[in-house]
């Protein structure tokens, strides 16, 4: 068992590898070290400048810290795992509540529900959103109905399962897939996703507290590049309640994760060219925010979601037909969706694949130059219809000649011949 590990998974000179076919993935052990600023913040709370994955690092610490029932395990886990998310957990909390797994998806979301069902926190990692599938019968089918075929005798409340997901830049096809949609058809889990250090922490620390089973993803993109001021205290965040990050009237843009970067830079140069774009942030896929973005969208009239994920069976579809049942008579054009293509995710050809700041700047154009040119052409219509001889907004007089239907009348009345049947009429 040991040289099957040593095998698949090596330790050589603080470098974690990870084989997966003829692909390998390594991490560097060297952490963020540099010493930002401390600020206060209107609350009296402590605040510093941290990247995604200290922000991940320090809700970990907290969870273990204030709840003992809480257990965090995984591939490298102990070790800080491969984007170092774990780094210090087992030196301050013991190999007994931070330890590895072997290399078995299936048997890590197996084992977490169990450790749930018992009343426990598990909080699972699954080291690449790609390799969640082998768990895929253990969530949709265990986790998500432990409550319901029960009749909530039982449950695996407890449990959290973190993946970084998306794309990295070098990725390739089996480390920067989107696989958020597929989970976001099971009724039973919830599906988070943040969209920086801020929102990370508080978010993930509400799934780990939450009473039902949660996938929590991490843009993978994001764990370095992303820095903002993050409150070091204890707090949470809400779940199922989306965030209006930018205020607009044109036109409302829905994302989540990794991709509201892309799609604040566009909302930045369409201002340029006089659109004014609201910005909502899903942050929860399930269940959604439907209210927000449903006022967002009776606001504007035009609604854009973008993704990662291939377009086909997207999430973004399933808001475009919720948009168009509850908004269908205040919408102005088609729901426009920029996501990602119909291929499996490509390696050298990755920055044709992702709906990047230019893809979205020329939908918004588009979405508000075609709604603009329905609007004038509805206006022309609405004009010919008024000058139309029949339209009771023209007429000063009642109009003559019309049957008890109310349509007008084809032409003189024509009477029948007098006969038994039909005599003459007075």
């Amino acid at each position: 068992m040991a040289s099957d590990v040593t095998r698949r998974i090596g330790i050589v000179g603080g470098t974690a590898w990870r084989w997966r076919g003829a692909r390998r993935m390594s991490t560097s052990t060297s952490t963020s070290t540099s010493s930002a600023a401390k600020t206060k913040s209107s609350s009296g709370s402590t605040k510093k400048e941290v990247n995604l994955f200290t922000a991940i690092n320090q809700a970990l610490h907290i969870a273990l810290d204030t709840d003992p029932r809480a257990y965090v395990f995984g591939e490298d886990v102990s070790f800080g795992g491969v984007f170092r998310c774990t780094i210090g957990l087992a030196e301050r909390f013991g190999k007994n509540r931070v330890f590895n797994t072997p290399l078995c998806e299936q048997g890590i979301v197996g084992f977490a529900i169990g450790l749930a069902a018992m009343g426990n926190r598990a909080i699972s990692e699954i080291q690449f959103a790609d390799y969640i599938y082998p768990a895929f019968d253990q969530i949709v089918n265990e986790a998500a109905k432990f409550r319901y075929r029960s009749g909530n005798q039982f449950n695996c409340g407890g449990l959290t399962i973190r993946a970084p997901y998306g794309a990295v830049g070098h990725g390739g096809h089996y480390h920067s897939q989107s696989p958020e949609a597929f989970f976001c058809h099971v009724p039973g889990v919830k599906v988070v996703i943040p969209r920086g250090p801020q929102q990370a922490k508080g978010l993930l620390l509400s799934c780990i507290r939450d009473p039902n089973p949660t996938l929590f993803f991490e843009p993978k993109s994001l764990y370095r590049l992303a820095v903002e001021e993050v409150p070091e205290n204890d707090y949470m965040l809400p779940l199922s309640l989306a965030e209006v990050i930018r205020e607009g009237r044109d036109i409302t843009l829905v994302g989540w994760g990794a991709q509201l970067s892309a799609m604040e830079e566009a909302c930045k140069e369409a201002e340029k060219d006089g659109i004014s774009c609201e910005l909502i942030d899903l942050r929860t896929l399930l269940p959604w925010d439907k209210e927000t973005v449903e006022a967002s969208v009776k606001k504007t009239g035009r609604l854009l979601v973008s993704h990662e994920a291939p377009v086909t069976g997207g999430f973004g579809a399933e808001i475009a037909a919720s948009v168009a049942e509850r908004c269908f008579l205040r919408l102005e054009a088609p729901v426009a969706r920029i996501c990602g293509l119909d291929t499996p995710f490509p390696l050298v050809f990755e920055p044709f694949y992702l709906p990047n700041k230019n893809k979205i700047l020329d939908a918004i154009k588009s979405t508000v130059k075609s709604s603009r040119s329905c609007v004038f052409a509805r206006q022309q219509n609405i004009w010919l219809a008024l000058m139309h001889p029949f339209c009771p907004h023209k007429q000063k007089q009642p109009v003559t000649g019309l049957i008890e239907s109310g349509r007008p009348d084809s032409g003189p009345t024509v009477q029948p011949a007098p006969s038994a049947d039909h005599p003459v009429q007075q």
